[in-house]
C-alpha cells in the first residue's frame, strides 16, 4: 500500500478507536455511583447523557455534513471529545456528567461522518468492505481497552483509589488528540459538495415505511442489548459474588472480546448462510441465554460464560437489520443511514431503565429482565418475515 493511502487509512482507524470510547460508560458508571453517592437509578442516566445526542444529531449533522465536508465533520467531533475529557478534572459530579455529554455529542458525529471518511480513502470497493470490517475491529478494540483505561486511571494515575476513576477522561482525551493530530496532516482529498436541499422532516418521513420503522426499532433495541449488557453486567458480578468495583472490569471485558468473535465468524457464517435466518437463531438462543442469567443461579465462570453469550449471539444484529433497512429504498440509502444512527440512541434509553428497575426491586435480575425485553423486540424484527426479509425484500 502507497504511503499516501497508508496514513490516511491509519488516521481513518485510529479515529474508529476514539468511536469505541463510548462503550466505557458501563463500567464507569459503576466508579462514579460509589465516587458521589448515586443511586443505581441516578448512574442508570449516566449512559443517557452520551447515546441520547444521536437522537439529536444523527440526522441534521449526515444533512450538514455535505456543505461541512467529511474530514472537517470529524475533526470538529474530535475538538468536542477532548474539551469533553478536560472537564472532569473539576472533579465533581456535574463536571463528569458534562464530559459524559460531550463525549456523547462528540461521538454522535463522529459516527455519522467517519465510515463516508473511509470512501474518500479507499476508493476500491473490495478493499472498502475490508476496510470497514477493519474499522470494526478496532472498534472493538477499543470497547475491550475501555476497563483496562480505567484501572490504569485508578491504580497508575490514581495511586489505587477508585475516586481518582475519572482520570481516565483525559488519558481518552489524549489518544483523541492524537487521532486528530494525525487525521490534520493526512492528505485527504475532499469529496464534491452536494447541495440536495433535503430537510430533517423529509428523512423522518421515511419512517412511515413499515419496514423501515421496525428496522429503525430493531437498531434502537441491538444498542439498548450491547449497552445495556455492558452496563449491568458489572452490577451481576457485585451482587452475586461481591467483587470490588475494580474486579467487576473482567464481565464487560468478556462481553466484549465475545462480541468481537462473534462478528468475525459471523462473517464467514453468513457467507453461507441466509444472514436473516442466522439472526432468528441468534437472537432465540440469547434469549434463553438472558433467561438463564436472570434466574438460575451460577458460578462466577458460568455467569461470565452468559455474559459472553449475550455478546456472541447480538454482534451479528445491527449489521443484518441495518443492510435490511437499506434494501428498502436503496436510492436513499444516506438518508437511511441517517435515520439508523439516529437509532442509537436506544443505548442511552435502557440504562436508566435498568437502574430504576433495580433500586425498586431491589435485585439486579430486575435490570436483566429489561434485556430480555429488548431481546423479545429484536425476535419479533427477526421473524417478521415482510419486514426483514431478504427474499421478500428483493422481490
Amino acid at each position: 500500500m502507497k504511503f499516501k493511502t497508508f496514513l490516511p487509512l491509519t488516521a481513518v482507524l485510529m479515529g474508529f478507536f476514539v468511536m469505541g470510547f463510548c462503550d466505557i460508560v458501563g463500567i464507569s458508571a459503576e466508579y462514579a455511583r460509589e465516587a458521589f453517592g448515586w443511586s443505581h437509578t441516578m448512574a442508570g442516566f449516566v449512559p443517557s447523557m452520551v447515546f441520547v445526542w444521536f437522537l439529536f444529531l444523527g440526522v441534521p449533522v449526515g444533512i450538514k455534513m455535505n456543505s461541512w465536508g467529511r474530514k472537517n465533520t470529524v475533526l470538529l467531533s474530535m475538538v468536542i471529545t477532548i474539551v469533553g475529557m478536560m472537564i472532569p478534572l473539576l472533579k465533581t459530579s456535574w463536571a463528569c456528567l458534562a464530559g459524559y455529554a460531550l463525549l456523547g455529542i462528540g461521538n454522535a458525529i463522529l459516527q455519522v461522518s467517519l465510515n463516508p471518511l473511509l470512501n474518500n480513502v479507499i476508493t476500491n470497493e473490495k478493499l472498502l468492505t475490508s476496510s470497514l470490517t477493519a474499522g470494526q475491529v478496532v472498534k472493538a478494540i477499543s470497547s475491550f481497552c475501555g476497563p483496562l483505561i480505567m484501572l490504569f486511571a485508578v491504580n497508575t494515575l490514581g495511586g489505587g483509589d477508585t475516586n481518582n476513576w475519572y482520570l481516565a477522561f483525559p488519558v481518552m482525551g489524549a489518544i483523541t488528540l492524537l487521532s486528530m493530530l494525525l487525521l490534520i496532516i493526512s492528505p485527504i482529498k475532499r469529496e464534491e459538495a452536494t447541495d440536495t436541499k433535503v430537510s430533517v422532516a423529509e428523512t423522518f418521513a421515511l419512517l412511515k415505511n413499515p419496514g423501515i420503522l421496525i428496522c429503525f426499532f430493531g437498531i434502537f433495541f441491538a444498542v439498548a442489548i450491547d449497552v445495556g449488557t455492558n452496563f449491568t453486567s458489572s452490577k451481576v458480578m457485585v451482587e452475586r459474588f461481591a467483587m470490588d468495583v475494580k474486579e467487576t472490569g473482567i464481565a464487560p471485558q468478556t462481553y466484549f472480546i465475545c462480541r468481537t468473535v462473534g462478528a468475525f465468524l459471523g462473517m464467514f457464517i453468513m457467507a453461507k448462510m441466509n444472514e436473516v435466518k442466522y439472526f432468528r437463531l441468534n437472537i432465540v438462543a440469547c434469549i434463553v441465554v438472558i433467561l438463564l442469567l436472570a434466574f438460575v443461579p451460577m458460578s462466577e465462570i458460568a455467569t461470565l460464560a452468559l455474559i459472553g453469550a449475550i455478546g456472541f449471539l447480538c454482534s451479528c444484529v445491527f449489521p443484518i437489520v441495518y443492510a435490511v433497512a437499506l434494501r428498502y429504498a436503496p436510492d436513499k440509502a444516506n438518508l437511511i443511514s441517517g435515520l439508523m444512527i439516529t437509532a442509537v440512541a436506544g443505548g442511552g434509553a435502557a440504562t436508566p431503565v435498568i437502574g430504576w428497575a433495580v433500586d425498586t426491586f431491589g435485585n439486579v435480575a430486575a435490570g436483566v429482565c429489561v434485556l430480555l425485553a429488548c431481546a423479545a423486540y429484536l425476535a419479533f424484527c427477526a421473524f417478521k418475515s415482510s419486514t426483514v426479509s431478504v427474499e421478500e425484500v428483493e422481490n
